[in-house]
């Protein structure tokens, strides 16, 4: 049996503080406006002394849709068109303000509302090769255990 590598597609993207995992983003320190992902200029006053900026790990869920059709690289998870299963997408409003567009652990329209309390979680999206494909997620606050798709 061939043991399996799980490779976080987007750990470049969190950050650890204290005792919990978020997102990694940055803040400009001139005019206070905040990044997903990180950069090294502000697009609001033109700065580039901007600092590296937990933004949490908790937001609210601003807007979605379920993508129901397989992606085209360089997104998809190593599915086939028989083996693809509808998940769900959103933007979620972090505290700061700032909407992350971001897998869903969710796909079904009944159990996503706009407004719902929503924390992130890591999931195993997908396979290539000998790898699992691990990836963040956004899931109901209620069920933000380590989920797996």
């Amino acid at each position: 049996m061939i043991e399996q590598v799980v490779r976080h597609a987007t750990g470049h993207l969190l950050m650890a503080e204290e005792s919990t995992c978020g997102l990694q983003g940055s803040r400009c320190n001139s005019c206070g406006e905040y990044y997903f992902p990180a950069t090294g200029s502000c697009t609001r006053c033109c700065g580039t002394d901007l600092s590296p900026s937990f933004l949490g790990d908790e937001g609210v869920l601003w807007s979605w849709t379920v993508q129901g059709f397989l992606p085209k690289s360089p997104y998809n998870s190593g599915e086939t068109a028989e083996s693809f299963q509808p998940y769900g997408v959103g933007y979620i409003e972090l505290p700061c303000g700032l909407k992350v567009e971001s897998r869903l652990t969710c796909g079904d329209p009944e159990q996503l509302k706009i407004g719902m309390p929503m924390r992130l979680v890591e999931v195993d999206y997908g396979q290539s090769e000998d790898q699992v494909l691990r990836t963040f997620a956004f899931a109901p606050a209620g069920n933000a255990v380590q989920e797996k798709q």
